[in-house]
């Protein structure tokens, strides 16, 4: 991971424990351990200046520490996160109400604090940015499982917005080291969204149109980068500001996703109007799921923007519809049937829904269609405006 994704991270307080998280975030790719000080006043200067991601604050105290967080405040506002090795439960609405943007009790795994951190630093980055949704709709397709048709489902659903539908329609492939939508679209692109990152100059519309290639639907898209190496190059940052000015131009973004909770999944996610999620009926895939719920749970993801549609639903493999609902405790919003119609498209670089626009699995990915974007766009416009960030 680049040091420009990297959580720069200044620690403050003492706590039982603090010694081993702070060695253990030192140690951890993602996170910058910019320095410490036990108590604040030792810290003046260095929280000034707006360089800090997160402060993550130490607490041996089973009541809230107001004065050490007032006192952080007065010289920061990067997000605060509360570690605290006793007893803290009833410290948890205290601390939203001081605008605290997490409280751990330690024990905890390292993950789940790199997590926290890296939750809070995105929501600081997305109030910097000052970024509010345009005019574009942001729908992400995501499977936390390879092999269950999501790279089919996002190249079809954005050449079904740009045909059918005649939306201006951008489909971008962030599955970074392995994306291969443009070969599921049949074209050969001469540009990646590799070479639009380090291209020099501001990301502005004309100089994203320089680097997308149009699909005869009138689809446009920006492809991964060719080599698995460069995908290093494309920062969370990068990814922000492309969705933002994406979003100046195209009603609709359809982002094919890798199956990673990773810096350009979250950073996707901060923008993402509609969520669909792949399903398989197979036992496997419904693990990764479920734990893939418990992610987005953590990430206070809106469980309203989630949407489940079932591939090869109509398979006989010993699972029903019903049964991946109660698994997931959820509602399948869209059956999508198997046909030899679709390894035939993919396997001709032409997406079923152009190719063969009566068929069963085409006819469900109109139906997608207009459940993720409702043709007066109500829906879409009552649910803008909502970030990750807790509120």
């Amino acid at each position: 991971m680049s040091e420009q994704t990297q959580v720069r991270v200044y620690f403050t307080g003492d706590c039982e424990g603090l010694a081993a998280v702070r060695e253990a975030l030192e140690a951890h790719e993602q996170m910058d351990v910019v320095g410490g000080a036990e108590h604040v006043a030792q810290a003046t200067g260095v929280l000034t200046g707006g360089h800090l991601d997160c402060v993550v604050h130490a607490t041996r105290d089973s009541v809230f520490p107001a004065g050490e967080v007032a006192a952080i405040r007065e010289q920061t506002r990067a997000p605060i996160v509360l570690l605290v090795s006793g007893e803290g439960r009833s410290l948890l609405d205290e601390a939203l109400d001081a605008d605290v943007a997490d409280v751990l009790l330690l024990p905890q795994l390292t993950e789940n604090i790199v997590f926290s951190v890296r939750k809070a630093a995105h929501a600081k980055r997305q109030v910097q940015t000052g970024a509010q949704p345009r005019n574009g709709r942001v729908v992400t397709v995501f499977s936390p499982k390879g092999g269950t048709g999501k790279t089919v489902t996002a190249t079809n659903l954005a050449s079904a917005f740009a045909k059918h539908r005649a939306k201006r329609t951008l489909l971008l492939d962030l599955d970074l080291q392995f994306g291969d939508a443009a070969i599921v679209l049949g074209i050969e692109p001469e540009k990646t969204i590799y070479d639009l990152v380090v291209a020099p100059g501001e990301l502005d519309l004309e100089k994203l149109a320089g680097y997308t290639t149009k699909h005869p639907s009138g689809l446009d898209i920006l492809p991964a980068p060719l080599r698995p190496e460069d995908a290093e190059l494309v920062t969370e940052g990068k990814i922000t500001r492309l969705l933002e000015v994406a979003r100046e131009w195209y009603e609709v973004i359809i982002v094919d996703t890798s199956p990673f909770f990773h810096g350009p999944m979250l950073a996707t996610l901060d923008r993402t109007d509609e969520l669909v999620v792949v399903c398989g009926l197979d036992v496997p895939t419904l693990k990764n799921v479920r734990l893939a719920l418990q992610t987005l749970e953590l990430l206070s993801f809106p469980q309203s923007r989630i949407r489940f549609i079932l591939n090869r639903a109509n398979s006989n493999v010993g699972l029903k519809k019903r049964e991946v609902e109660e698994a997931l405790k959820a509602e399948i919003s869209v059956e999508v049937p198997s046909e030899r119609t679709v390894p035939l498209s993919v396997n001709r670089g032409n997406p079923a829904v152009l190719a063969e626009p009566g068929a069963d699995f085409s006819r469900s990915i109109m139906q997608l269609t207009k459940a993720v974007l409702p043709a007066q766009g109500k829906q879409a416009r009552k649910r803008r405006g909502l970030s990750l960030s807790r509120s």
